[in-house]
This record gives C-alpha cells, structure tokens and sequence, in this order.
C-alpha cells in the first residue's frame, strides 16, 4: 500500500529538526509541517473529508500549500490544485467537474473560493500563508492507499475545449519524485531548492515539493516570481538547486541586479516546461557558472519523461534520454515508429503516465493507445537516443505545403542581442494557407526595428521558414509558470 504522505512522515522521522520550508524569515521544520499536516487532515475530516474524496487547493506557494496538499493526502484524499488568478466561475467549474466537496484556499482568493463553494454547495477553509489560525489539536495518521488510487486530478491547460483533469495516481508520482531526486537532481538534506515554480504545476509540485520532502531538502518558497526576488533569495538562502522555465532564466539574466546576485551556491539548475532557447542557456551558463540541464514531461506523466541526465553526456538543445521507469518512441499519425532522425510524435509509456482524464473516458481512449500516452509534440531522436523537440503538433505552421516549426524561427530571433522574448505563429493567407509571423519583446533599453529582425532571420533560415510579419510587443503572453503562450499570440491588425 502507498501513500505519498508517508515520504513527509519518513522524512520527519530522518530530519524533523531540519528545515522544510522557508519564507522569507518564516521557516518550517520538518516534525512542523507533519504537525501542521497531520491537524489539517483532522480539519478536512471534520467536514466530512475522507477517502477518495476531492479537496481543492488554490493557494500561492506559500507554507500553507504544502500543509494542505498533505493533509489532504493524510486523510486519503484527492487534491485538486488550482492556479491562485482564477475567478469564482473557473474555480466554479473546477469544483463541479472534479465532484470537490471542500476548496482550501488563500485570503486573497477568498471571494472567488466562497463564490464558487457557495454555487456548487461545497464548503471553503479559508487560510493565511502559514494555514489556518486555528487548526484542531487531534492529528490524522496516514490512511493506506493503493498504487492505483488517484492523489492528484492536476486539470491541463486546455488549448482546446475546456481542461481536462489527468489522474495522477500515488504510484505515479511517487515513482516519478523518486526518479527525480535519485537520478536526476541527485538531491539530498543538506540542498536547498528555490521553490518558485508553482506548486499547483505539476513541475513545481513533483520536482520541487515532493522531492525536497522525499530527500529532507529544504524549499526555500517565493509566492509569484520575480528575477530580482529570484536573485536576492538564492544568495540569501544558499540554494543549490534552481528549478525554472526559460522565461525564468531569461529575467534572472536580464536583470539589473545581476552583477551584485551571489549565485556561488548553485549546483545544478534545471529547466523544462518549454524549449530552452540555446542562446538563453549559454548566456545564463556564462554569466553565473552553473550548468543548465533541460528536461522533458508532461501533466499527464508526472511530469518528467526525459532528461539531460548528470551521468551522461549533455547536449544543449535536447531533451536528453528517457528516464528510469519511462519509455519513449516516435510515431506517425498512424501510430507507427519513424525512421531515425525522421519527425515523429513522442510517446510515452511507463510508470509515470497518467491513470486517465477524469470523468472522459473518450478522452482517455484518444489520449493512451495500447498503453502508450500520446503527447501531441513533436521531436527528432538522433542515433544515440537523445529526443529534440521540434515543436507542438498544433503549433506546427504549414506554408506552402512545407513545414515550419516555430521553435526554430524563435531560436533565430533569440540569436538577436536586442530580443528578449519570441513567438511565432502561423498567420492566414489566402495563396499560401498560412505565413509565417513572429511576436518579439525587446530588451528593456534595447533598439531593433521589425524589418532589421526579419532581415537578420532571413540570413539565417529557409527563405520558406523566415516571417515575413513581425512586430513588436511589451510583454509575450505567459502561462502560470512563466511558459510563453503562442496560443494567445495575436498579429496587430493591418
């Protein structure tokens, strides 16, 4: 029997003196945050919170996230997290479709959390960052779990249709945070992890969270990130592993405190939830001396299914190998395998895929066929093993009949000194079915014209492949954790 919980209760037993968590000068033991947990599981019992029971989550990444997110688990529950910015009719639609009978969540969505609880007939804890003021005295022991009981309904981004919310199991993400802190991160009691991926991201909650706890790290937590926030918290608590997405990375090496930060401390950092722009990572490397190694996962495998490994050899611009416990193929659209260094669809089967999309079981059946997890991305696999991702399968752009993979357009545009952030697109045409167009943001104080860009990727790319359109924007559309969302990038009008 399992149950995620049990690494915190092994770990307080290890380490309980130890620190778990740190906020600013707010700092958690590990014997405090099982306390705290354990009581927050009595709590969520006491309203009727138990077994296979849905408790959601919208909280910051503050110490109150990791109290709920266990003592929910302690109590046998499934934890639906949220993104902290959503408005009372999403939250609304979290709830109904997950069946939450109870949401905890932070003072600052408290309108939207009682909103929502009071329309589906749910009930909403409403908590400071550090919990509830008023936990009970009782404290829960851990219920047995099966492997392949649901810990986590973690709802997808939804690029098309409403989210969908992928059964992550405690199998799943126990196996995956074992194969992270053990191969991967290689992490141990005396690391100190910067925490400022989102905890309700499955990246933030399985590299970050759950492996700290495993491992007896401590998780230095930054509620909404901030490059000079980033900077200051890495000298200030010594940390030794960084977790980001490129966007991360890019403010971090944008800023203008970047010349005083201490980032002596850092031993490894670590990227994924987008392609990591090459210019961006030896520019990063070159500034503060420490080695990026970029990752691949999904929502619906836990997340990581590849990654540059520590022990072998690293190849900026990939994804790396599969990871323990996890198989990859390439396929065409009829399921069949790709020659080598052909484009192919990844898919993805082992330990780490999801259980299913709860409460779609067509979705599911479109999703995982004969067992392998369709990914909707595509990528290259060279003769060592090694996976490039090409691009998303939607974001592919089809001009001409030939194809442009706009991860290759932005990579050229990220070889500018003048762009900071970069998105192409696919724009409609009447000849062509679709032109190619690009989204930059320059750097603050930075000079560079739309045609000066195109010409510069023009010298660059195919004469099929440069954008014909580009224009110029403050900021790129982000996603929670930081991800550049092409999906919401939109061309001025003419």
């Amino acid at each position: 029997m399992t149950n995620l919980a049990n690494n915190l209760v092994a770990t307080a037993a290890a380490h309980g003196d130890r620190p778990a968590l740190k906020l600013d000068d707010a700092v958690l033991t590990y014997a405090e945050l099982l306390d705290d947990a354990q009581r927050m599981g009595s709590l969520l019992a006491s309203k009727g919170v138990g077994p296979g029971d849905r408790v959601g989550l919208q909280l910051a990444n503050v110490p109150a996230y990791p109290i709920a997110f266990f003592g929910a688990l302690i109590v046998g529950a499934t934890v639906v997290p949220m993104n902290p910015l959503l408005k009372a009719r999403e939250v609304e639609f979290y709830l109904t479709d997950s069946g939450a009978k109870v949401i905890v969540a932070g003072e600052q969505m408290a309108d939207a959390a009682n909103d929502a609880a009071g329309s589906t007939g749910g009930e909403a804890i409403i908590v400071g960052p550090m919990g509830p003021d008023d936990l009970p005295e009782d404290r829960a022991e851990v219920v047995d779990r099966a492997d392949e009981d649901t810990a986590v309904v973690l709802y997808t981004s939804g690029t098309t249709g409403k989210p969908k919310g992928a059964e992550l199991t405690h199998h799943n993400l126990s196996t995956n945070t074992h194969t992270t802190a053990e191969t991967l991160v290689e992490v141990g009691p005396d690391d100190v992890i910067m925490g400022c991926l989102p905890l309700f991201h499955v990246f933030g909650l399985t590299c970050g969270l759950n492996t700290a706890v495993l491992a007896g790290s401590c998780l230095t937590l930054i509620p909404r990130f901030d490059g000079g926030k980033a900077l200051e918290v890495i000298g200030r608590d010594k940390v030794t592993v960084f977790e980001g997405v490129p966007t991360m990375y890019a403010a971090m090496l944008q800023h203008d405190d970047r010349d005083k930060a201490d980032l002596s401390t850092l031993r490894v950092c670590i990227s994924g939830g987008s392609a990591m722009p090459v210019e961006i990572m030896k520019s990063f490397e070159g500034e503060f001396g420490c080695m990026i190694l970029e990752g691949y996962g999904l929502s619906e495998t836990s997340p990581v299914a590849s990654f540059n490994h520590p022990d072998a050899e690293r190849r900026p611009g990939t994804i790396g190998l599969p990871v323990r416990g996890m198989e990859l193929r390439l396929v065409d659209d009829d399921g069949k395998e790709v020659a080598e260094g052909d484009v192919g669809e990844i898919a993805i089967r082992g330990e780490g895929v999801m259980k299913g999309y709860w409460g779609r079981p067509e979705a599911t059946e479109e999703a995982i066929v004969d067992g392998w997890f369709h990914s909707g991305d595509l990528a290259t696999r060279d003769e060592d093993g090694y996976y490039t991702i090409v691009d998303r399968k939607k974001d592919l752009i089809i001009r001409g009949g030939y194809n442009v993979y706009p991860r290759e357009v932005e990579e050229a545009l990220y070889e500018h000194s003048a762009v900071a952030e970069a998105a192409a697109i696919g724009l409609p045409h009447d000849d062509l079915g679709e032109e190619v167009g690009a989204a930059v943001a320059l750097k603050s104080g930075a000079k560079a014209t739309p045609e000066e860009l195109r010409d510069h990727v023009k010298d660059r790319l195919a004469a099929y492949k440069y954008p014909r359109k580009i224009w110029l924007a403050d900021e790129l559309p982000k996603g929670p954790t930081g991800k550049i969302l092409r999906r919401e990038v939109t061309a001025p009008p003419e």
